[in-house]
């Protein structure tokens, strides 16, 4: 299967890239984002930064910290609500919602290259305006509660089978689980964009793997060491991924980056999280 997002234009050229769109949480540590994400970002098809806490200055450095390890591993890294920022750092691409600017524009100022994505929340209206104006993909949600945003607007499944029409990936986000996604990828959802699922998860690799397994014939692979699976143990991830047709890159060992960013808490690659219930704490 095409791991690629494709350039404008291109949207039937092959089929959509599939798989786990993470979503980082807001943390204002760069050292410790930076562990929490290079320690599952092998198991990604997308990076998107979004920190809706931090001053321009942090936005920049974090932005600029995650490429890198994006560039590493193979993973495109979009920037949330800031296509300006993206375009300044080099970054493949942003995601627009509603009062984040012109999608037009951006795809003016980023080129045909640049991934763009546009919140259409539960409107295929939004939807058919953001393909016509040169989004790579739609996302649609919330479709179950979720903490980061408790009163967004709800989606319901159907939206993903309409919005087919449209020739471009589509993206499910908002309060999604291992137990509720399966419903969502048989609707249509191509990827899955998950917060705390992953992050505030126990064990975040297990998580993203129990995310990849509701994709049809996704990998079950279990990682030697649960909470760091080691660069054995996720090359094995990635090429059973690879055969099962989701997308997943696996970066070599990048400890010279961390230590660019070294601070107490950056020693733990899997800091202190809350254990994630059943049925909350998902985005």
């Amino acid at each position: 299967m095409n791991s690629r997002w494709p350039r404008r234009g291109e949207a039937a050229a092959g089929p959509a890239p599939r798989g786990l769109y993470l979503i980082t949480p807001d943390d204002d540590d760069t050292a410790r984002l930076l562990a929490r994400v290079d320690e599952i970002i092998g198991l990604a098809t997308l990076l998107q930064y979004r920190n809706k806490s931090a001053d321009r200055a942090l936005r920049q450095e974090q932005a600029g910290a995650l490429l890198q390890l994006c560039r590493e591993a193979g993973v495109p890294l979009v920037i949330n609500d800031d296509w300006q920022l993206a375009a300044q750092i080099g970054a493949d691409g942003a995601h627009l919602g509603e009062a984040d600017g012109a999608l037009r524009e951006a795809r003016q100022a980023m080129g045909d290259g640049a991934i763009l994505g546009a919140s259409c929340y539960d409107d295929l209206a939004l939807a058919e305006a953001a393909a016509r104006d040169g989004a790579s993909y739609l996302a649609f949600g919330a479709f179950f509660a979720s903490p980061t945003k408790p009163k967004a607007r709800r989606a319901t499944p159907g939206l993903l089978a309409q919005s087919a029409r449209f020739g471009l990936p589509r993206v499910a986000i908002g309060g999604i689980t291992p137990d509720n996604a399966g419903s969502l990828v048989d609707a249509g959802a191509d990827v899955l964009a998950v917060i705390s699922g992953v992050f505030e998860a126990l064990d975040p690799v297990a998580a993203a793997q129990a995310y990849l397994a509701c994709f049809k014939g996704g990998a079950r692979v279990q990682p030697k060491d649960p909470l760091h699976a080691g660069e054995a143990g996720l090359a094995s991830q990635r090429a059973s991924l690879r055969e099962q047709g989701i997308a997943a890159e696996t970066a070599p060992a990048r400890k010279e980056l961390l230590q660019g960013h070294e601070s107490p808490l950056a020693q733990d690659a899997a800091p202190a999280r809350s254990a994630m219930k059943d049925g909350e704490d998902h985005a």
